[in-house]
């Protein structure tokens, strides 16, 4: 089966509108299930908050995660699953308001769970049926809910948490061509309010509009790799009432590897950097996944 899930987990898992994941949108057959361990190493002026007031920031995080993943019939069609539970641990430098803060912490990341729903394209077959489907074009909505459940601590700017709940409602398709396939999705992140924000104070943030790009190339034994691009925009924040001059009109590159070992395992490696930053998280990402698969009459 050429259609595998890989879970593309940046730092933090609270970071929505950064993620470079592709073939989110790809047919699963019904019933597969699919569980993931990796882990994740960025470095350079970030946050689990994108737009979060740092500057001169140079921070590491080291995030070991685990995912689950499966893949079902809605309305029959093609549907996916997914959680993520992470852990991090966050260290290094920063200006706020031209004053030196550091920090260096350890403990969990916000959890981040999603359903996916393929619309046109993608019908829900077993794998005896998958086995003849080849994939033309694809239409598929997700929802995507990251839990207010990480690491969080009022009195410090930088956390591991957020203390606000995170949808990220998106909209893709994929496209094949070939030997190739090209993806595309638009999404946006709505954030709930944090009443508790650093000196308890109370911070609202507008939503963040993203749009990505992948092209994939397939490759003998089921191995892929796929380029991706990000931009992301809006975001601005108010803190008590005050609006805070932090909107982002930031864009990322990167790039993904997919090596099945054998059936049921695959390996995935992926790293990305940022080209262009207005505002947040200038950061360079790398990561490692292993992949296991089973059920689905595998």
């Amino acid at each position: 089966m050429k259609a595998l899930i890989f879970l593309s987990l940046l730092a933090a898992a609270g970071a929505q509108a950064q993620q470079l994941e592709p073939r989110t949108y790809s047919n699963v057959p019904v019933g597969m299930n699919f569980f993931i361990a990796g882990y994740a190493y960025s470095s350079g002026g970030l946050a689990t908050d994108p737009a979060l007031p740092l500057e001169n920031a140079h921070l590491d995080i080291h995030a070991p995660f685990v995912a689950y993943a499966r893949a079902f019939d809605a309305w029959g069609k093609s549907a996916k699953f997914d959680a993520v539970l992470a852990g991090g641990c966050l260290s290094g430098e920063a200006e706020s308001d031209g004053v030196p803060v550091s920090r260096d912490i350890c403990g969990g990341l916000d959890p981040v769970i999603r359903v996916t729903v393929n619309l046109y394209g993608a019908p829900a077959m077993g794998l005896a049926e998958f086995r003849g489907y080849r994939q033309d074009l694809i239409v598929g909505v997700s929802l995507q809910v990251g839990v207010p459940l990480g690491q969080y601590d009022p009195d410090r700017l930088v956390n591991l948490g957020t203390n606000r709940w995170a949808f990220r409602p998106e909209v893709g398709i994929s496209k094949r061509l070939g030997f190739m396939t090209a993806e595309a999705a638009v999404g946006a992140s709505l954030y709930t309010t944090n009443d508790d924000y650093f000196g308890g104070r109370r911070r609202e943030q507008d939503p963040i509009v993203s749009a990505q790009l992948h092209l994939i190339f397939e490759f003998a034994g089921g191995r892929w790799l796929a380029l991706n691009g990000t931009y992301y925009a809006g975001g601005r924040s108010t803190v008590n009432g005050v609006e805070q001059n932090d909107e982002l009109g930031n864009s990322r590159l990167g790039a993904t590897f997919a090596w099945p070992l054998d059936r049921n395992h695959s390996i995935k490696l992926h790293a990305s950097d940022g080209i262009s930053v207005r505002a947040g998280g200038d950061f360079t990402t790398f990561g490692v996944a292993w992949q296991y698969r089973w059920g689905g009459g595998l």
